[in-house]
């Protein structure tokens, strides 16, 4: 993949800077759309915290779309191999498609208890570098099925953004963020 500069993005006309960050939020191309309209951007940064701000101020009805469109890890996607190619490789990376047949099952189960509480799918970055494994994923889903539908909510949006520091960093090439840190700020 080429990576893409500041400048480049800043310079461009809106569609072609929309398609340049393109795969960032899944099925969600709006949240760059608006976030364009903060250009110049100084930095990756500031390029973020626009798409998060966007995120933030969108209304309840268009985050739960967000967070919906999300496919479930290791799920039914996966296995029809209908995933975007972002979701592939960080599904890849995190080790889901070398599930064994019982970490497979487990995290079925997991997924449907996790869709019937809170209607929507268990979100977890687990990008290249994020530091997430099988038993690491598990072992989150299960302590995140103790949570209200609230927190969940605010954990999906932060997961999510999480997942496009990872992104963003591929699409730039800069070193990845910090896992424990990223978007600690």
């Amino acid at each position: 993949m080429d990576t893409m500069t500041l400048d480049a993005l800043n310079q461009a006309p809106h569609e072609q800077a929309l398609a340049m960050l393109d795969g960032l939020y899944e099925h969600s191309p709006w949240i760059a759309g608006q976030a364009l309209a903060a250009r110049p951007f100084r930095s990756v940064e500031q390029l973020r915290q626009a798409m998060v701000d966007v995120l933030d101020r969108a209304p309840e009805d268009a985050q739960l779309a967000l967070i919906r469109a999300h496919p479930e890890l290791a799920g039914k996607a996966m296995v029809a191999r209908t995933l975007t190619a972002e979701s592939t490789s960080d599904q890849s990376a995190a080790g889901l498609t070398a599930c064994t047949p019982e970490e497979f099952a487990r995290i079925q189960k997991l997924n449907a208890d996790y869709n019937a509480k809170f209607g929507f799918p268990f979100i977890l970055c687990v990008s290249k570098g994020s530091g997430m494994d099988r038993a690491s994923i598990i072992a989150h889903f299960g302590r995140r099925l103790q949570n209200t539908p609230a927190q969940e909510r605010a954990q999906a949006l932060h997961q999510i953004n999480r997942i496009v520091s990872f992104r963003l960093a591929e699409k730039f090439g800069i070193a990845y963020p910090d896992p424990d840190n990223v978007l600690a700020a």
